[in-house]
């Protein structure tokens, strides 16, 4: 069986992202590795009794996220079949943790940058700051431990433009290509949604959010995130519907971010989004970034 490492800047990413493509690789019998770069410390909160924990009070957000993460870890390493282990790590811990049994409580090397424009990049030790060998020195290691057979993370654009997830990306190609030849996965992919998927998932919502939940349902007329893309640009997909229950169960883990409903989620941003069961992907060369053209589009494994 094959090894997948994700690569995620903050707690929460990693189910929101891949949760899919997790629970469906360990359900397979895969192995499944996550970085995950920073403890999130500026992420807004949703449950008001927890409100004091933000960076602009407590400043101790990291510390119940460390744990949350853990408990998301938990609750998607129950979809694992036939021996699969799925192993997590907050880069600079030096340390792998299993699900559930955070190896350390300690600050993250690198801090949450926040939004773009936002005072909290300025911070010593924002991960947009952060220098680039160290940084990619620190995630060589931890990938040349882990050899993933494949790698997967976040789109050119980070996803929805969040300066976290591009510096991720950025560091990511630095550390893969610091990896002698032989030791590199054999293969990379970029996170990116069918611009199809993506007008269902609205429909979807439309019909199935009910007014009560107090959510924007957004519309076919409103602008799509950057990692929303034409179909033809989609070289591999995850469907796992049946597997949504251990997605929904890892996002209840990351309760300071996130609420659940019936096959739908929210941030604190108060918009719905679809719970589907499916994840796309864009193939690229491993450490030339280049888009590749794959014969038969929407190919259904990751590891053939």
């Amino acid at each position: 069986m094959g090894r997948l490492l994700l690569v995620h800047a903050h707690p929460d990413d990693e189910t929101l992202a891949t949760g899919v493509v997790i629970a469906d690789a360990l359900h397979r019998g895969h192995d499944v590795d996550l970085i995950t770069v920073t403890l999130g410390d500026e992420g807004e909160i949703i449950p008001p009794e927890l409100a004091h924990l933000v960076a602009a009070r407590d400043d101790t957000l990291w510390v119940h996220r460390r744990s949350e993460l853990s408990r998301a870890m938990l609750a998607l390493a129950a979809a694992a079949r036939d021996g699969a282990v799925l192993r997590h790590t907050v880069l600079g811990d030096g340390a792998w943790s299993m699900p559930g049994k955070p190896a350390t409580r300690a600050p993250a090397r690198w801090r949450d940058s926040g939004m773009a424009g936002t005072p909290s990049a300025e911070h010593p030790r924002a991960w947009v700051r952060a220098d680039l060998d160290e940084a990619a020195d620190a995630m060589a290691a931890v990938i040349a431990d882990a050899q993933p057979d494949v790698v997967v993370s976040y789109d050119p654009g980070g996803g929805y433009g969040h300066p976290d997830h591009i510096r991720t990306r950025e560091v990511l190609l630095a550390a893969l290509r610091r990896l002698p030849e032989g030791n590199r996965p054999r293969r990379r992919f970029d996170i990116v949604t069918p611009v199809t998927w993506a007008d269902e998932d609205r429909a979807w919502l439309a019909e199935h959010v009910p007014a009560e939940a107090g959510l924007h349902i957004p519309s076919r007329a409103e602008p799509y995130a950057v990692s929303v893309v034409p179909d033809a640009a989609v070289s591999h997909v995850v469907r796992a519907p049946a597997l949504v229950e251990f997605q929904a169960a890892a996002l209840q883990g990351h309760a300071t971010q996130v609420t659940v409903g019936d096959g739908y989620f929210a941030l604190s941003n108060n918009i719905a989004a679809r719970l589907s069961g499916r994840e796309g992907f864009a193939a690229r060369g491993v450490v030339d970034d280049e888009l590749i053209v794959v014969e038969t589009p929407w190919q259904t494994s990751l590891f053939d």
